[in-house]
């Protein structure tokens, strides 16, 4: 990111350097999903501890665990301040070349769900959607194919919540479940919210924890050493930089 190592961080990602263009026709508030059409129902996940036949896709699952596990260890870098300038470029750079392999693989076959990649390729593509700052037009269409994988009980309404925050906070309007944080000089702090007030109902939903469990969880995190690569995350709660609570 284009930020120095002593300027403030934002926990769910900076915005300071300027988007790729995207096509006339998608203004920031059309590419969105329309915030004032309640969800539809999720579809349910397996559980974890649920035998699950071997993904369709292997291929594309190592190569979006390959890339997603590559940018996380910038992003907890980034996190901590410990990457220079040349590095924050060249790590933005890489972010923008992952985000087109996402594009192309959405373009091919969807949303790359449970089905196609496995649980693990699922997570990975999703973080690679939410690291794609640099490109509001990928990130808009990931929120939207993943947003109807969720319907199909092929992708995770709680990972989807983040990604549909970061898209809003990056088309500069207030996120919708709290999931994106400023961290500055004095902390952690909120990214504007639409219609505080009822964020915890918001937030169960789609089964993300209230915003005050979220917030401590992530605090104990930028605290703590990094995870290491096998370590698994269902979007209740994220570890990295970009993914915050």
């Amino acid at each position: 990111m284009p930020c120095s190592p002593a300027a403030p961080v934002r926990a769910g990602g900076a915005r300071s350097f300027p988007l790729a263009g995207s096509p006339k026709e998608f203004s920031p508030v059309t590419a969105l999903l329309d915030l004032d059409r309640p969800l539809a129902p999720a579809g349910s996940l397996p559980e974890r501890s649920a035998v699950l036949p071997p993904p369709q896709l292997p291929y594309m699952q190592r190569e979006l665990i390959a890339r997603a596990t590559a940018s996380g260890r910038r992003w907890q870098s980034l996190a901590r301040m410990q990457l220079s300038e040349q590095e924050i470029g060249m790590g933005r750079h890489a972010d923008h070349a992952n985000a087109r392999v996402l594009q192309r693989i959405i373009g091919e076959h969807g949303w790359p769900g449970v089905p196609l990649v496995g649980q693990d390729g699922a997570t990975a593509a999703w973080q690679i959607a939410l690291r794609a700052d640099t490109d509001a037009f990928v990130q808009r269409a990931a929120a939207r194919a993943m947003y109807a994988a969720t319907q199909r009980g092929t992708a995770s309404i709680q990972q989807w919540a983040h990604l549909h925050d970061r898209c809003l906070l990056n088309a500069e309007l207030p996120q919708l479940f709290g999931t994106q944080y400023l961290r500055g000089a004095d902390g952690l702090e909120l990214e504007p919210v639409r219609d505080p007030d009822t964020l915890d109902t918001r937030r169960a939903e789609v089964g993300l924890p209230p915003v005050a469990d979220a917030l401590r969880d992530l605090r104990l995190r930028l605290a703590a050493a990094p995870r290491t690569p096998d370590q698994k995350n269902d979007g209740t709660s994220t570890s990295s930089f970009t993914d915050s609570a």
